[in-house]
């Protein structure tokens, strides 16, 4: 049996050591939508400089997608305003389908899921290590669908992804950070947030398989 991980306390462990050390690191913040990022910001603005990137191939028709990223910006602009950047890729659902062919059939939250994570956190590790961002995380462990020891190593195994497609030593390569962010009532926070800032909140992950699951 796979040994159970406190990645909230491991988070907040990283946290104390960013408090202490005084410095504000930057953080590449994946992003699959406008709500469930609004805990994440709220927690994490005082310890880093973040871009959200805003990279979801999975998330099908492209009109679903566009009001996603509208709603990701209205959060931005309204709560943050110039204090957390945003980065977007041009809308590829090809790459999601390429990634989950021959895993169509399966269950939500199965091995189609976990290529999909994998998709997208290894761009968002390829992404944080060209920009120089010290750190490299996802809002979708604040999901109560989504599990975190799972996404928490796809996302390490990102960070190892990263030594196979870099053999400049010189360059610094960002950290995966840890989280479980529906931990602290941080799924309940995302509802509260979504009503004060009056946000779309989407009723299925986002590819065609979850719609018809």
């Amino acid at each position: 049996m796979e040994q159970k991980i406190n990645f909230q306390k491991r988070l907040d462990e990283i946290l104390e050591g960013i408090k202490e050390s005084g410095k504000t690191p930057s953080l590449l913040l994946h992003s699959c939508c406008g709500p469930c990022s609004s805990y994440c910001l709220e927690y994490l603005k005082e310890f880093f400089k973040i871009t959200v990137f805003y990279y979801n191939p999975n998330i099908y028709p492209e009109a679903e997608y566009d009001l996603r990223l509208s709603v990701q910006k209205k959060l931005i602009e309204e709560a943050y305003g110039k204090e957390v950047g945003l980065f977007t890729l041009p809308y590829d659902h090809q790459e999601f389908l390429d990634a989950a062919k021959g895993y169509e059939a399966e269950p939500e939250g199965g091995a189609r899921c976990v290529k999909c994570f994998e998709l997208r956190l290894k761009q968002t590790a390829k992404i944080a290590m060209e920009q120089g961002f010290d750190y490299f995380g996802t809002t979708l462990t604040v999901s109560p669908h989504k599990n975190a020891m799972v996404l928490n190593k796809v996302g390490h195994a990102a960070e190892d992804y990263l030594k196979t497609i870099s053999s400049d030593d010189s360059i610094s390569q960002p950290l995966w950070l840890e989280s479980d962010f529906k931990k602290k009532n941080g799924y309940l926070r995302s509802i509260e947030l979504s009503k004060q800032y009056d946000l779309y909140r989407q009723e299925f992950c986002g590819c065609e398989m979850a719609q018809r699951a």
